[in-house]
């Protein structure tokens, strides 16, 4: 353990408020947190209160939340477009599109505003946090904080640990992150993919490569895996509902940083996600939705 004292967090804020960054919100939000969202604009801020709102709604409906717990989640909830408003924060989790240099830009703008105690958090799910901490002046206290979608109903939070960060920084998360009541996993090292996407992009990848090889129907690729090895979901359906076009955006950006042929694309990933077949959200991936 290093010597600085452990962060505590009462405060969190969270950069975007899209899919992910308004789970995000949502379980600090339930779990106690006073939350500040902010987004780039008031219509894309209003579009994520209104998906954080209903998801709420539909917790309450179903009875996974009682009529005042939903009241108290939406009022610790202060949305922003000023950045300016993360300056009472402690921890700061960033939920913005998975590119170097728009993380850059927000981490730059996070370590002017910021109290120096507070926690830079990044929700990437393949860039390096070092090269993600880089960009401030407390490369320690930059840390991966991985959600999966959706936030409110996986259980699984993958802390991400940088070259600098140190043991307080982690130790500071981990506690967050239990209070979220998440099963946390630790990446010791910043390696492409860390843990997850370092097992399922290859995995997916030579789903794709085998059915490109003709060594089998997709279908039968999921049947085997589903009762052979137990999975909930084969890896078409699972590419499927993860989408195409995250699938090819992190198989890139790891080949991009270790050239290993097992994270180059396959041509048909490629071509699909370029005729705008991205799995589920699109209606069609390696399965058709769009009758279901």
């Amino acid at each position: 353990m290093d010597n600085q004292s452990i962060p505590q967090i009462q405060t969190v804020g969270v950069i975007g408020c899209g899919l992910m960054g308004s789970g995000i919100v949502e379980v600090c939000a339930r779990a106690g947190f006073q939350v500040v969202v902010s987004e780039v604009s008031q219509e894309a801020l209003h579009a994520g209160l209104g998906r954080l709102r209903q998801s709420l709604d539909k917790g309450l409906a179903r009875g996974k939340l009682g009529q005042a717990e939903h009241a108290e989640a939406l009022d610790r909830v202060r949305g922003t477009t000023d950045f300016e408003d993360f300056a009472a924060c402690d921890l700061v989790i960033e939920a913005v599109l998975e590119n170097l240099d728009a993380k850059h830009q927000v981490f730059r703008r996070l370590d002017e505003i910021c109290p120096w105690h507070c926690i830079l958090a990044s929700n990437t799910s393949s860039i390096s946090i070092t090269k993600i901490a880089a960009a401030t002046d407390r490369p320690d206290k930059v840390i991966g904080a991985h959600f999966f979608n959706p936030v409110p109903v996986m259980p699984l939070l993958e802390i991400v640990r940088g070259l600098q960060t140190t043991d307080s920084t982690y130790q500071a998360l981990r506690a967050f992150g239990e209070r979220l009541d998440k099963r946390i996993v630790v990446a010791q090292k910043d390696n492409p993919g860390f843990i997850v996407n370092l097992l399922f992009v290859p995995y997916g990848l030579d789903a794709i490569r085998g059915l490109e090889q003709g060594v089998a129907s997709m279908e039968d690729f999921d049947t085997a895996m589903k009762l052979g090895m137990n999975h909930p979901m084969g890896p078409f359906e699972l590419m499927d509902f993860v989408g195409l076009d995250t699938m090819l955006f992190i198989a890139d950006a790891m080949y991009e940083e270790t050239k290993d042929p097992r994270y180059a694309a396959p041509p048909r990933l490629r071509q699909m996600v370029s005729a705008g077949m991205m799995g589920r959200k699109s209606g069609r991936g390696f399965y058709d939705y769009r009758k279901t």
